[in-house]
């Protein structure tokens, strides 16, 4: 269970808010959701490939990746996660993973068993709507990613993806003014974007030139001209139907 008394930092709390409201009801559900807390490093895998999950994962604190690796042994990262995201939600549904789940940094992730998330959705059917907005919202993002990768040169593909994270993290409450997190390597960029590591590091290079962003060896991003940034990108939020900012 989470700790008591901490509604306004609920990392669930706040990212639901930031697709649709909740009553106050709904927030002190949450808050008292049980699940059990475990502390996992960078790099290691939450759910496998195959795997027959019985449980639910909630990212409290750090970041995570969808992804699969090809009989090659390239990887490929289909969408990153942040504090609130429910990842697996589709095992409840679907018995048998079809890609890994796994963490980018040191993360706090709360485990949730299915019959637990089930009994919450049966006695809060108006949550259970929200999680199914959720996961609309997330085919939504897979379906931008397809366009990113497919469609776009480096240059767009990458300044995209800043756009995209900036504004979820914002939306949950986690930027800075125009600074936000994103301890995601370079490597990790070109598995996600579809470009080679060399590729990725030009591309930065090129972005920071530009005047449109600034970043730090402790992987925080400042955006340095917004409109530019998303007239470059050709980004338009839609995609994300957020709702409203994180408090």
């Amino acid at each position: 269970m989470f700790p008591a008394g901490h509604a306004n930092s609920h990392p669930l709390i706040r990212k639901l808010e930031s697709i649709a409201p909740l009553s106050d009801d709904e927030r002190q559900a949450i808050v008292t959701l049980p699940m059990t807390i475990r502390d996992l490093n960078a790099d290691q895998d939450i759910i496998r490939d195959q795997d027959r999950p019985s449980q639910c994962c909630l990212i409290i604190a750090g970041f995570a990746c969808r992804y699969k690796v090809l009989p090659g042994g390239k990887r490929q990262i289909f969408s990153f996660h942040t504090p609130g995201d429910i990842p697996d939600l589709q095992s409840l549904h679907l018995q048998v993973m079809d890609h890994s789940l796994g963490t980018l940094v040191r993360s706090k992730v709360g485990f949730i068993p299915h019959e637990t998330v089930q009994e919450f959705i049966r006695a809060h059917p108006r949550i259970g709507d929200i999680f199914w907005r959720d996961t609309l919202i997330d085919a939504a993002i897979f379906r931008e990613w397809v366009a990113n990768i497919g469609r776009r040169e480096a240059y767009e593909r990458i300044a995209h993806l800043f756009c995209e994270l900036f504004m979820r993290l914002r939306a949950i409450g986690l930027n800075d003014g125009n600074s936000f997190p994103m301890p995601i390597t370079q490597s990790e960029l070109a598995d996600a974007t579809g470009l080679s590591t060399v590729h990725v590091n030009r591309t930065m290079q090129d972005l920071r030139a530009s005047g449109l962003i600034k970043t730090t060896k402790k992987g925080v991003v400042t955006i340095l001209d917004w409109e530019a940034l998303q007239k470059a990108a050709e980004f338009d939020p839609t995609y994300l139907h957020l709702q409203k900012r994180a408090a």
